[in-house]
């Protein structure tokens, strides 16, 4: 056998023109591979015409081999060219099918808002803002002295059952359980000059979470410390917050309470703004709506801060956004304001 021979070019002819036919019929990449492998693949058609090289003399393995070879790389290379084509034509099919029509009015995306206690909260800053309050940040975690002790709250005081704490391993060191942690760092900060700031924040208690408690939820304190002031100022500042929020013909009344840092205490209520003080089920058909916490600093607290009682006084507050938000707008459930719901945050 020589390498010009008729019979050898005719079959290798007969294989390769076979072969080439049978890829340009292939459409997928599941018939490309089946392809391969009966063509170019271990035991393909190509790789078994190799077999036949005991059968021939010396002087036709080269020959005989070459031709293999270049069969097997023309092969190798429709077979790629084949496979890139495969490729484009299903690119081409997904570009198609997914195509955009650029005549079709846009879709305006949907923009951010804030969140309802954000609105509450800044609403409230506002109010007290045009009262002369300044705002004060205070930290969310402080040492117990801060959270408890300097607020008339020694070690083994009842009135740290009232609030589930959470501690750090530091036991000396929690997450505020209430605005009111930051009382002592702006008395200090200010003093000897006097006081009228809000205190804005997070707060955090380690309570079972239901449609009215959270385990964190916003506070506003208020504080203000100087000579003179009295329980007047105190009812006098609030009942003009009531009315600004919530509406010009708001009334309001306070109701004695009990709370360690003020002395006297009182919880301060609102004319229900639902049934116009008429009684219905959003104020239990009392005719009023608790908003808040309030007294005249005590004087220990005071002079933790670094004031003469026997010189100044002042009053202090405090209230939750998230319990005005759900007075204001009919809520009932505290936890939809932390459920990320879309459907109820873009209410507001």
């Amino acid at each position: 056998m020589s390498e010009t021979s008729p019979e050898t070019s005719l079959d290798f002819e007969a294989v390769q023109n076979r072969a080439e036919v049978a890829l340009a019929r292939c459409e997928d990449p599941e018939q490309l591979e089946s392809w391969y492998y009966a063509t170019l693949g271990r035991k393909g058609e190509v790789q078994l015409m190799s077999r036949q090289l005991g059968q021939l003399s010396a002087e036709e393995r080269p020959i005989f081999g070459k031709r293999v070879n270049a069969l097997k790389q023309a092969l190798q290379v429709a077979y790629e060219q084949r496979r890139e084509e495969i490729e484009r034509q299903a690119l081409e099919r997904r570009l198609s099918a997914g195509a955009i029509d650029v005549t079709l009015p846009g879709r305006r995306p949907r923009t951010g808002t804030l969140h309802p206690s954000t609105l509450v909260l800044r609403a409230m800053c506002r109010i007290f803002g045009d009262m002369g309050f300044q705002i004060y940040r205070s930290p969310d975690v402080v040492t117990d002295e801060y959270n408890f002790e300097w607020l008339n709250m020694p070690p083994e005081h009842p009135a740290r059952d009232m609030q589930d704490t959470f501690y750090t391993r530091d036991e000396n060191v929690v997450l505020r359980t209430h605005t009111s942690a930051g009382q002592i760092l702006a008395m200090r900060e200010y003093h000897p000059e006097p006081i009228r700031v809000v205190l804005p924040g997070m707060c955090y208690r380690n309570e079972q979470i239901t449609a009215r408690s959270e385990i964190q939820f916003h506070q506003i304190e208020g504080l203000a410390v100087g000579e003179g002031i009295t329980f007047a100022d105190l009812k006098g500042t609030l009942t003009e917050f009531a009315r600004r929020f919530f509406g010009a013909e708001r009334q309001t009344r306070f109701r004695a309470s009990y709370f360690p840092f003020t002395e006297p205490s009182a919880e301060m209520d609102v004319s229900c703004f639902q049934c116009d003080a008429k009684g219905c089920r959003l104020c239990k058909y009392s005719g009023w709506l608790e908003i808040l916490g309030c007294g005249m600093v005590h004087p220990v607290v005071l002079r933790n801060g670094g004031y003469d009682p026997e010189r100044f006084s002042g009053f202090a507050f405090g209230t939750g956004p998230e319990r005005i938000a759900m007075l204001k707008y009919g809520l009932d459930d505290i936890r939809a304001f932390w459920g990320n719901d879309l459907r109820f945050l873009t209410q507001f």
